[in-house]
């Protein structure tokens, strides 16, 4: 058995497909007009198609729970921030932060109540730390990621700047 992705219920096709485009940079692959899949591998469906096929009267069908979410992760956090920034009416669901092992992350809603987070790659985080002059050990320690890890990214940021 394989996964193919996770769905999120909407209540607005056109609105929440326009949010995961703009917002984040996602791109539909297959179009049903109320089921629509994005190249990130997960699905919007249509909440009354939803209710029919669950047998249930489409007010029946609850949003904005908190129990799960979407995650992103993007090579250029700061980038996304400032994308964010100058988008209105996209709100967040906590603040940008970082977490202990150095990660920056911000939460948001997408316009159902859905919780989104959008984290600095892994990656990403290693790369900083090693810019800031870490060594290839403390930022393995930090980072909570193995030393052969925390290698491969310094090793890709020597090739980047040749």
């Amino acid at each position: 058995m394989k996964l193919t992705g996770p769905m999120l219920v909407v209540t607005d096709m056109r609105r929440s497909r326009t949010f995961y485009e703009q917002v984040l940079g996602q791109t539909v692959v297959l179009d049903f007009g109320e089921n629509v899949t994005f190249d990130g591998g997960f699905f919007l469906q249509e909440y009354t198609l939803w209710a029919k096929f669950l047998g249930r009267k489409p007010e029946e069908i609850a949003f904005g729970g908190s129990d799960a979410e979407l995650y992103f992760e993007t090579e250029d956090y700061d980038g996304f921030l400032r994308r964010l920034g100058s988008l209105p009416g996209v709100p967040l669901a906590t603040p940008p932060t970082q977490a202990p092992w150095g990660q920056r992350l911000v939460r948001l809603c997408d316009p159902d109540g859905h919780l989104i987070e959008v984290g600095e790659s892994m990656a990403a985080v290693i790369r900083r730390f090693l810019a800031e002059g870490t060594s290839v050990e403390e930022a393995a320690r930090r980072s909570q990621y193995p030393v052969e890890f925390v290698r491969s990214c310094a090793e890709g940021n020597k090739k980047k700047e040749e």
